[in-house]
Parts: C-alpha cells; sequence; structure tokens
C-alpha cells in the first residue's frame, strides 16, 4: 500500500486475488455491478478489475453510494494499522473520531482539538480518506450499532444512543442505508445474549497476538481500588465522558497469521452514551490495530531482536485508557520499582480518587483525576519534594489544557510540552509517548529493565541508543520484546 489515503490500484486488486485477510481493514473493494463494498478477503468470487473501486475507509464506501456486503461483514475488522499510527492529521482525526469526539463536540470540535478550521479539515479528510468528517463519525456509529445488535439483547432504542445516534430516526435510516436492512431484521440474523445489566463485546485485533504477556504486564502493575486480576480477567474502572464504568477482559493468544481474533470486554456503564468510548478506549489499551505481521518483517530479521520477536509473535505496546492517569503513574515511577510506584499509587487512589460503586470485589475507585492532583501541596505527597512539584505542576498542565493527552494530539508538540515542565524528562516524557499517545516508534535506552534485558542477550547496555536506531520505525515494539526477555517484567 501507498502512503496515507493513496492506494496502488494494482497492489489492492493483487490483494483480493489472493483474499489477503492482513489488508482487511486497510482498505476496502466496492464493486460497481453490485452496489456492494467488501473487505479483502471475501470469500465471494473476485470481480472483475474493471468493475471495482478501491476505498480507505468506510465512510467512503458510504459516502460513494455502496452498501456494506451481508457475507464478509466488512465493517467488522479491525482498525486500519495506519490510521493506529500515523502522525499527520488525518491519522489523528481518525483516532479522535473513534473516541466518539464528533458525537460529543462535533466537527467544530474536532477541528479545534486537531489545530484546523472545520473546512480547511473537511477538504482534507475527504481527499486522504474519501469522506468528510460527518460520514466519518456516521460509519463509525453504524458498525457500533450493528455489533451491538447482533451480539446483545439492549432494546433497540438503548442500541441507537449506546453507538452515538443522536435519534432513533436517525438510527433507523442510517442502517437501512448501510446494510440494506432494518435494525430488527439484523437482529433477527444472529441471536444476541442476555446482557443482565452489562453489555459484553467482541474487540477483533489482528493476529499473531500475544494475549497473555499483555495480561502479565498490565496484572503486575495493577492499582489496588483501580485495577483488580481474578484468574484470566482483568478488570478496571474507567472514567469517561458521560459517568464512570468499568471493563473487564479475557485476552486471547493466537499464533495464527493475518486474521483476526477477538478479546471479549464486558462493560457496565454509568451511561450508556459512553459504550463507543470506551470500547475505543479498551482498544487501544490492546493495541488492537497494530500490524504485527509488518513489525515481525522489520524486526525479525535483526541479530539482536530475531530470536527474541520469533519467540513471542504478536506482542504488543500496552496502550491505555486514560492518557492522563499514565502522566500521573509515570512521574510516580521515577527512579523506584515497579512494587514501589503501585503502592504510592494505590494511596493516591484512596486519598484523592472518587469513590464509584461496582459490583467486582477490589474495584472502588476512579484514579485521581489531574484537576484533584494539581490542588495538592507537593511538600505533603508521599514522595521526594521535587517529584512533588513535577507531579502537581504537570497536572496543572493537563488540567489547563496546556498538555493534551489524548491520541489526537501531534506526538512531538506533547514531548516537547512535557520536557517544558519542571522535572519531567526524556525518560517520562517517552514512557507516556508509549503507552498513552500510541506512537509506535519510542525507545528509552536508559531504562533500567532495557539495560538488564541487553546484557542478558550479551550486548553493552551502553550501546543501547545505538542499537535502538536499527529498530526504526517500531522501536516501541523492541522497547517490549526487550522487556519481556525478563524472567519477569522489571521496573520501566
Amino acid at each position: 500500500m501507498t502512503p496515507t489515503g493513496h492506494l496502488d490500484t494494482e497492489a489492492c486488486y493483487r490483494a483480493v486475488q489472493s483474499r489477503d485477510r492482513r489488508f482487511d481493514g486497510v482498505f476496502y473493494t466496492a464493486v460497481r455491478t453490485t452496489g456492494i463494498y467488501c473487505r479483502p478477503s471475501c470469500p465471494a468470487r473476485t470481480p472483475a478489475a474493471a468493475n471495482v473501486t478501491f476505498h480507505a475507509t468506510a465512510a467512503s464506501a458510504h459516502s460513494a453510494g455502496f452498501r456494506a456486503c451481508k457475507r464478509c461483514l466488512p465493517d467488522a475488522t479491525p482498525g486500519s494499522p495506519e490510521w493506529d499510527v500515523a502522525a499527520d492529521v488525518a491519522g489523528r482525526a481518525m483516532r479522535l473520531i473513534a473516541d466518539g469526539l464528533v458525537d460529543r463536540e462535533g466537527v467544530d470540535g474536532l477541528a479545534r482539538r486537531v489545530g484546523y478550521t472545520p473546512r480547511h479539515l473537511g477538504r482534507l479528510l475527504t481527499q486522504e480518506l474519501g469522506a468528510a468528517p460527518l460520514a466519518l463519525a456516521r460509519a463509525r456509529r453504524a458498525q457500533s450499532a450493528r455489533v451491538l445488535i447482533e451480539t446483545t439483547d439492549l432494546p433497540l432504542t438503548d442500541v441507537a444512543f449506546a453507538s452515538g445516534f443522536a435519534s432513533v430516526r436517525q438510527f433507523n435510516e442510517t442502517l437501512r442505508e448501510i446494510y440494506a436492512a432494518s435494525p430488527t431484521e439484523l437482529r433477527g440474523r444472529r441471536g444476541g445474549s442476555p446482557t443482565r445489566g452489562a453489555v459484553t463485546m467482541r474487540l477483533p485485533v489482528r493476529t499473531p497476538f500475544t494475549g497473555r504477556a499483555l495480561f502479565d504486564f498490565l496484572a503486575l502493575r495493577a492499582v489496588p481500588g483501580v485495577e483488580v486480576v481474578v484468574g484470566d480477567v482483568y478488570a478496571r474502572t474507567l472514567r469517561l465522558p458521560h459517568g464512570p464504568g468499568i471493563v473487564r477482559l479475557r485476552l486471547p493468544d493466537s499464533d495464527a497469521v493475518g486474521e483476526t481474533a477477538v478479546a471479549e470486554a464486558t462493560f457496565e456503564l454509568a451511561d450508556l452514551r459512553d459504550l463507543s468510548a470506551a470500547s475505543e478506549r479498551t482498544r487501544r489499551l490492546l493495541d488492537a490495530d497494530c500490524d504485527p505481521v509488518a513489525v515481525a518483517a522489520a524486526l525479525g530479521s535483526d541479530d539482536v531482536l530475531g530470536r527474541v520477536v520469533s519467540s513471542a509473535p504478536g506482542l504488543r505496546v500496552p496502550g491505555h485508557v486514560d492518557g492522563e492517569e499514565v502522566a500521573v503513574r509515570a512521574v510516580l515511577g521515577q527512579q523506584v520499582s515497579v512494587a514501589g510506584a503501585r503502592t504510592v499509587a494505590g494511596r493516591f487512589v484512596q486519598q484523592w480518587g472518587e469513590a464509584v460503586e461496582t459490583d467486582v470485589p477490589g474495584l472502588t475507585h476512579l484514579f485521581p483525576s489531574s484537576a484533584t492532583l494539581a490542588e495538592q501541596d507537593p511538600e505533603a505527597l508521599p514522595m521526594p519534594r521535587a517529584r512533588g512539584r513535577a507531579l502537581v505542576g504537570m497536572c496543572a498542565a493537563l488540567a489547563a489544557g496546556d498538555v493534551v493527552l489524548d491520541r489526537g494530539a501531534d506526538r512531538e508538540d506533547v514531548r516537547a510540552s512535557l520536557l517544558a515542565l519542571p522535572g519531567i524528562g526524556p525518560w517520562t516524557a517517552d514512557y507516556i509517548a508509549l503507552r498513552a499517545l500510541g506512537h509506535p516508534d519510542v525507545f528509552l535506552p536508559t531504562d533500567i529493565g532495557i539495560r538488564d534485558a541487553l546484557i542478558a542477550l550479551g550486548q553493552d547496555p551502553g550501546r543501547a541508543a545505538d542499537l535502538g536506531e536499527r529498530w526504526r520505525p517500531w522501536r516501541s515494539y523492541a522497547q517490549v520484546h526487550l522487556w519481556n526477555t525478563l524472567t519477569r517484567i522489571k521496573e520501566n
């Protein structure tokens, strides 16, 4: 594939002929003779090259008048790995749209967040993605609605608002247009399952997927009151736009290449309108849209990392559901062990976190907000005074909006803003970029875990930075692979 928004027609058609699943979600195939669009791996007969066009997004295919294939369900794929890692405006906008920002703040709000006028942003996204912001948001709402209709027994009215539609009428009209079926007809195709006050969704992830390693990473760092691990379930509280919620996750292991696995996520929300945001933030936590095949191809031939990568195919960079929480925990983790940072974070939660009622034993609070921590006396915090001042200063900047840690922010601007704050150095800024911003190309050469891992591999840790240059543009994945070589993931 060529860069964002510019598809190579011949390469796309070859992928369609081979039914290569690795390109599902990367582009969509529209067939003029049927008026249908499909994923590249659709099992239907391959259409003639003269009858097809290719689209970067499902919304582009919708805008061109095509309906989703009822056989391959092209919108039921993981998101494009290109949008997930792209640092350009289109990638940043797509991540915010996926989080439901257009539903909450409109196109004007999206334009403000990426630093463009609404008109210019519309032109840019239409050029790059084949659809304007409203059409992209509409496609996301339709996909969310279909998943809820077919996998839960939520009343259809609840589905409409949970997926972001402003009215039931809009919901009905959109689904009829995109799927050529009413919501009731869609529900009749597959049986839902009782929700019992919760909504269980199957979140698609690209394979291979090493879910157990991600689970272990999260379990080791679980903050009491906010996160719990019981058996094979990881659960945590969520701070969402319209109220609190919780998610319980089961993570699969899959060695299959170029396919789609699913992580089971059960959400309990104070307001169903937050379902789209909750599911998208959980997918960020899983790094679900990563292209592990591309990562393995880039790192697997390296003489230092080759065997490491092949021993853990599909290893993900652990993301997060809340960028501001990551930032606070990064500062708490400066020059202390993982266990020590976890203990201090637990104290913060008990003292300043917002209490919530849940039916999961041990989940009792939301992590303290940056606004709350910005009001604290840094001299009284349970940490060295300099670190306390750095923490309170950073939280003040976050609360004021001077630093924004959602995935729509420009990564280099965020890094510069963080480094300008007293007490925030490169390790902290880059750890935040790794987990909060989903940056694919971050490396922490001074990290103690990296140094230990390199020594164990017979490498000089003093050469860490030079070695990292060989692993561009996937240094974040090299970082996690090195952490994963340790007998247990050490402090980082």
